[in-house]
C-alpha cells in the first residue's frame, strides 16, 4: 500500500503549507475528512487556526470525533498543530468553557496579560526540550526556534506528557507534548525554518516504521 499522511480537514487548518511541504520531504499526503482515509493513513496530522469552540464544532459536524478517536485505539501516529494541540486536550477556556477530545489530560487556558507583553504571541521564540530521546525532536538542536501564533496554552496534568518547554514573559509553558501515540506543538512546524522541517521528517520517518 503507498504511503501518505493524512491531513485532517474540518476546515479550520493550515492545510496547504503542510501539503507543501510533506510534499517537499518526497512524501504523499491527502487532506480528507473521509474515516477510511483517515485509517489507512500511515500517520495523521490535526492541524488547526481559530477558535477552540468552532473547531470543536466542527470536528462534530463532520464527525470526525470518533474517527480522531479511533486513532489512539489503534495506536496510529498523530500529530496535533498549534490549535490542533490544544483540541487533544480536556477541555479550554477559551471564550467560555468547551469540552476537548480528552486524549491528553489538562486544560488549555490564557496568557496572563500581567505577565506577558502582549496578546496574542506572535512571532520566534526558543524551545527548551526536556525530552531529548524523543524522535521528534531528533537532530534539532535544544533552545531552537520555531514559529508561534496564539493567545492560550496547554496546561497538561502530568508533567511527564512534556517534551518541550517556552518562556513567554514571566510564563513558562507547555510548547511540545506526548502521549502514547500523540505528539503535539503549539508552534507551527511549517513556518518553522528548517528545524520545522526537520521535525516534520522526523515524524514522516517514524510513521515509516
Amino acid at each position: 500500500m503507498t504511503f501518505y499522511i493524512a491531513i485532517i480537514d474540518y476546515e479550520m487548518g493550515n492545510l496547504k503549507s503542510i501539503t507543501k511541504l510533506i510534499q517537499h520531504l518526497g512524501a504523499k499526503s491527502i487532506i480528507t475528512s473521509n474515516h477510511k482515509e483517515i485509517f489507512n493513513a500511515n500517520g495523521v496530522i490535526l492541524p488547526g487556526v481559530g477558535a477552540f469552540g468552532d473547531a470543536m464544532e466542527q470536528l462534530r459536524k463532520k464527525n470526525l470525533i470518533s474517527a480522531i478517536n479511533r486513532l489512539k485505539e489503534d495506536n496510529k501516529p498523530l500529530f496535533g498543530i498549534c490549535l490542533g494541540q490544544q483540541l487533544l486536550f480536556s477541555k479550554s477556556l477559551e471564550m467560555g468553557e468547551h469540552e476537548g477530545l480528552d486524549l491528553i489530560k489538562g486544560s488549555v487556558i490564557p496568557f496572563d496579560l500581567k505577565k506577558v507583553d502582549k496578546v496574542p504571541q506572535i512571532g520566534w521564540n526558543s524551545v527548551n526540550f526536556i525530552n531529548n530521546d524523543h524522535y521528534l525532536t531528533k537532530n534539532i538542536p535544544n533552545n531552537s526556534y520555531f514559529y508561534f501564533v496564539h493567545s492560550f496554552y496547554v496546561n497538561p496534568e502530568n508533567r511527564n506528557d512534556i517534551i518541550g518547554i517556552t518562556k513567554y514573559g514571566e510564563i513558562e509553558f507547555s510548547s511540545i507534548v506526548f502521549k502514547d501515540n500523540i505528539v503535539a506543538t503549539q508552534f507551527h512546524p511549517e513556518k518553522s525554518s528548517k528545524h520545522g522541517i526537520m521535525m516534520y521528517q522526523n515524524f514522516i520517518d517514524y510513521c515509516k516504521k
